[in-house]
């Protein structure tokens, strides 16, 4: 995704966009989820039953990832077996939120938890930004489906997604193995 020129306060999965006169200016988050295709709605269900990483069973929340490949990662860590047996009936899917996430404090995951925890009982916000123990240049988004302006929040644009098709051989592997193994 493109961002305007000079514009530092545009970071990863966002875009900024100005209004011309008034110069009004909102910022709009991509944000993705990899589930299967029958667990696509933003009402944190999963979630509410079992509770999360940073967030505790009876409390809906919906995870986003801030990366489409972030989202590919933690669903693939999570996967038991062979990746490339996976069930066909995952979809990866954004949506785009005009909201910006509070920055939840770097520490352990039971400090993170319990921070959580009183920003979603709190409903202070729609969003909140953990980042990602697995890829940390990146974030975990949560969102808090019991705020006002969830109702607000556009469902997900999907397509199919396929483990075996992401983590098949590339085709150039062979190529490549066979220079590095070539005599200098």
């Amino acid at each position: 995704m493109a961002f305007p020129p000079g514009d530092k306060d545009a970071g990863p999965g966002e875009r900024v966009v100005t209004g011309n006169a008034s110069a009004l200016r909102f910022l709009c988050m991509r944000l993705w989820r990899l589930t299967r295709s029958g667990h696509t709605a933003l009402d944190g269900a999963g979630t509410l039953e079992h509770g999360g990483r940073y967030s505790p069973p009876g409390v809906p929340v919906v995870n986003f990832a801030s990366e489409a490949g972030l989202a590919v990662l933690v669903a693939l860590r999570y996967l038991p077996g062979n990746p490339a047996d996976a069930p066909d009936d995952y979809a990866l899917g954004w949506t785009e939120i005009d909201s910006v996430p509070e920055r939840v404090p770097d520490a352990d995951d039971d400090a993170i938890r319990e921070w959580v925890t009183d920003w979603l009982q709190e409903r202070r916000g729609l969003l909140a930004a953990v980042r990602s123990q697995v890829l940390p240049e990146a974030n975990v988004v949560l969102m808090n489906p019991l705020h006002p302006d969830a109702s607000r929040v556009p469902p997900l644009v999907t397509r199919p997604f396929s483990f075996g098709e992401c983590l098949h051989t590339p085709p150039m592997l062979a190529r490549y193995s066979a220079e590095s193994e070539a005599p200098p």
